[in-house]
């Protein structure tokens, strides 16, 4: 069974199979068809709702920004649904929706209730309405009439001075009926929610073919996509050790549990130099949802994370209920979609040793959109420096192999050279070229993917060198 609110009113669902999504619950069962299916992939945001949950202290209310058509209903536990249907008040208009009617910010109108409900979410966040978080709330969201510019034009109208809605008003009793919720435990036909690393650990003995999840925002493309019938999913939310977020010994500990959106700041804090990377890694409504430990599990050669984890020679903590093991990050993808987690395994956590003074970190990503793209290639580079010589260099490549990869021989052959000289970069280019086989696929071709990892490491080197007036020879072509 499975507890909610639905707008205000209380929702249990017991009937439903565990695969089946949010957005199909909401049309085909409630017939609130103002959610509408674009991509059914998480690309497009027509379908985008607002989840509501307690935060923290449990005395107020979080808005985000989902994808419904990824997410499965075990989502909904405990917390509040609101879709475009439930923002107006007694027949006046939200002012996200009355600014998005004064801006003339829709035209064919298939894509405004998926920006209506972003600039909901972000019309409750206490965020500054400057243009760069307007286009980050909206990022996830595509559409082919207006050219954006009006719906900006609305966000600015509606949420510079927000001024109390409904929901504000109301808080104090949907936080009520929350919190009556909260001690309920989900399940459907075909899907648990353990409270536990013993509960899990049994649940795998008992179920030995069942999908783990955290996010859905991968696994749940198997369903929408694919049409597979998932017969068996096990949501991991719920775990205490899987949702860690701390500094223990100057390394960082990162549940595999925890979505990007509780982890980003944490991350940018310590390691400010990935700002970029994580910025263009997803969508807002995804970085929402999707765990690191699902971007390492499903092992894909184009995740944006693993590269980044390779290069910071990260340890993935396996456990089974009963043990846990360190395996380095550099061990644990033995190929295309496959890892060394044993069968009665699952990821518990992430470690990253906090950098040194000495290192210099970038993080480069290449595709065809900026935002909520997949790779055409991933480079990062994590160099340490004595002096000018490289001391230690770690890398990490995705989109140019069949897993996640390092270029074992730049790291290897590179040390003990002054970085500062231009014939330290064209002998990195050099060996750089023979480290992969790319393919051609729809992204890019492998010669384009060859040609990006040589310029993606020249412009490395040109940009830790950029305020260095003893570098021995300028070069004229950049990256």
């Amino acid at each position: 069974m499975i507890q909610f609110l639905l707008n205000e009113q209380i929702e249990t669902i017991d009937s439903l199979a565990g695969d089946t999504t949010v957005l199909d619950y909401l049309r085909d069962n409630k017939g609130l068809c103002g959610t509408k299916e674009g991509c059914a992939s998480g690309d497009c945001g027509a379908c985008t709702v607002s989840l509501v949950e307690l935060n923290n202290s449990n005395d107020g209310l979080s808005y985000r920004a989902i994808n419904s058509c990824v997410t499965f209903l075990s989502t909904l536990n405990g917390k509040q649904l609101i879709t475009v249907e439930h923002l107006s008040d007694k027949g006046k208009l939200h002012p996200v929706q009355q600014a998005m009617v004064e801006q003339h910010a829709s035209q064919c109108g298939f894509c405004t209730p998926g920006f209506v409900m972003s600039l909901f979410s972000f019309y409750h966040q206490n965020k500054e309405s400057n243009h760069q978080n307007i286009e980050l709330a909206l990022s996830g969201n595509l559409c082919r009439c207006t050219g954006y510019r009006p719906i900006i034009d609305a966000a600015k109208q509606s949420c510079q001075d927000p001024i109390d809605d409904k929901f504000i008003s109301n808080q104090t009793k949907t936080i009520e009926k929350l919190q009556s919720l909260q001690d309920h435990q989900a399940s459907l036909t075909g899907l648990y929610e353990p409270q536990s690393r013993q509960q899990l650990a049994q649940l795998l003995k008992q179920y030995p073919d069942a999908r783990l999840f955290a996010g859905s925002t991968d696994i749940a493309l198997e369903a929408t996509q694919l049409n597979k019938n998932l017969a068996c999913l096990i949501d991991l939310k719920a775990i205490p050790e899987l949702n860690v977020l701390c500094v223990e010994n100057d390394t960082l500990r990162i549940g595999a549990s925890l979505p990007f959106e509780k982890i980003e700041q944490t991350l940018l804090t310590h390691f400010p130099d990935l700002s970029e990377l994580l910025w263009r890694f997803a969508s807002v409504p995804i970085r929402n949802q999707a765990s690191l430990g699902g971007n390492v599990a499903n092992a894909s050669p184009i995740g944006d994370m693993p590269p980044v984890l390779l290069a910071l020679q990260a340890i993935i903590v396996c456990d089974n209920g009963d043990n846990f093991r360190d395996v380095p990050v550099r061990e644990f993808f033995t190929g295309y979609r496959t890892t060394v987690l044993k069968p009665d395994e699952w990821i518990k956590e992430i470690k990253i040793a906090l950098p040194s003074q000495h290192q210099t970190l970038r993080a480069y990503k290449v595709s065809k959109r900026i935002e909520d793209d997949i790779s055409a290639v991933c480079a990062v580079f994590n160099l340490t420096l004595n002096s000018h010589i490289i001391a230690a260099l770690h890398t990490g490549f995705g989109g140019v192999a069949a897993t996640p990869a390092m270029a074992n021989a730049l790291e290897e052959k590179l040390i003990g050279l002054d970085w500062r000289k231009a014939s330290t970069m064209e002998t990195g280019k050099s060996i750089i070229q023979s480290c992969f086989s790319p393919i051609d696929d729809v992204r890019a071709s492998a010669e384009y993917r060859q040609m990006l990892l040589t310029n993606l490491w020249h412009r490395f080197w040109l940009e830790t060198n950029a305020s260095d007036n003893k570098i021995e020879t300028r070069v004229t072509h950049y990256a």
